[in-house]
């Protein structure tokens, strides 16, 4: 692995969601992260890595973080790490004996990263949430819906993995270039209520300055503009039409032949048309197939292109000749990202299972055979 963060160590107490996505993030870029996994979640398993790619790049020790033996296997761990991140529920990790406050003592430039919904403070810090909840109370589901009807989640890109893990990863590689020039380390609070509203100032941006303004399912991004939607194709599949910029929609008129007022370039703009101009392309695009307008269409300036699904979505010609989508132990997966000139990205270790590399850990941690034994036989480490 010869990433921008090579060198870099980061340990990653297990969670689900947001922070083991940015564990991987972390890792993709080159960093050495070693995930702290539940002595429960240990059993047989089959030969090969674990199925969850999004587990990749790190090794897995198991430690009963309730006793103190695994305590002190993770403390040993904060004191030769950069970066710690978690993602339970405040108090937890102080409650573990684990907190920030024990984590500093033993590691004054440490990194505490700490990942959860609806951040450190606050009313509804300590309850539970999903991502469908953080997105709700900051605007943004409420955005994603067409006119008049219920909004559709967007998975849990928006909120677990855009406002959550991406900013958590940024966060602590922020705080890190600070420690290194500080000495001292910091809490890094990245909750997804706040980063998801981070996202939306593009969007609130818009609504200052007069281009947003109606309601959901009736603006330029949000399938009001008939410019910039997705469409039924005769084969029942779809094509997606992106052309805000006037001289791209100019080319797309031109190359369809769509004909009608309502969608001349000159009424383009006008809100007024948009109803009849959702029509007239719906019309227009049901008589060929997707493939067939995607051949015409997304070569050219016109900012189209088919909806693929995950299986076809490896085969695009624009994906295969970056390699985009890659095939490692028989599972497609995205390549890391983003690309560097000089410290290449590599794909390093495959998903481990939990506690698969317990006592190589703890070997370089200096413990005796003697003692891992000990420890495993306590159920202190699995």
């Amino acid at each position: 692995m010869a990433g921008p963060l090579t060198g870099l160590r980061v340990l990653e107490l297990a969670g689900i969601g947001p922070v083991p996505f940015a564990g991987m993030l972390l890792s993709d870029l080159g960093g050495e992260v070693i995930r702290v996994d539940r002595t429960r979640d240990v059993g047989p398993h089959p030969a090969g890595p674990h199925p969850d790619i999004v587990g990749r790049g790190r090794r897995s020790i198991a430690v009963d973080l309730k006793t103190a033996t695994g305590r002190q296997v993770v403390l040993d761990l904060v004191a030769r790490s950069d970066v710690l991140i978690e993602g339970f529920r405040p108090g937890v990790t102080e409650r573990l004996g684990l907190g920030p406050d024990e984590a500093f003592a033993v590691n004054p430039a440490l990194v505490y990263g700490r990942m959860t919904g609806w951040g450190q403070t606050g009313p509804l810090a300590t309850t539970a949430g999903h991502d469908l909840g953080y997105i709700a109370i900051t605007g943004a589901l409420d955005g994603s819906r067409r006119r008049g009807q219920l909004p559709v989640p967007p998975m849990n890109l928006l909120g677990d993995l855009g406002g959550g893990a991406l900013y958590l990863a940024l966060g602590v590689v922020a705080a890190v270039l600070e420690a290194r020039q500080s000495g001292r380390g910091q809490v890094v609070d990245a909750a997804i209520v706040d980063g998801t509203a981070s996202l939306l100032n593009f969007i609130r941006g818009f609504r200052s300055m007069g281009l947003w303004p109606g309601p959901p399912g009736e603006n330029l991004l949000d399938t009001g503009a008939p410019f910039y939607d997705v469409y039924k194709c005769s084969d029942g599949r779809e094509i997606a039409i992106g052309a805000l910029e006037p001289q791209f929609y100019e080319e797309l008129v031109r190359l369809t032949g769509v004909e009608g007022d309502e969608v001349s370039p000159e009424r383009r703009d006008d809100p007024a048309t948009w109803p009849i101009g959702h029509q007239k392309w719906a019309a227009l695009f049901a008589t060929r197939s997707r493939d067939e307008w995607a051949e015409l269409l997304q070569y050219r300036d016109t900012c189209a292109a088919p909806v693929l699904s995950l299986d076809e979505a490896p085969a695009h010609p624009q994906l295969a000749a970056r390699q985009t989508i890659v095939t490692r132990d028989g599972v497609d997966q995205a390549a890391p990202a983003p690309r560097f000139s000089r410290t290449e990205n590599a794909l390093d270790r495959p998903p481990a299972w939990p506690g698969e590399h317990t006592a190589e850990i703890l070997a370089e941690l200096g413990r005796s055979p003697e003692a891992i034994s000990a420890a495993l036989q306590d159920g202190a480490i699995a």
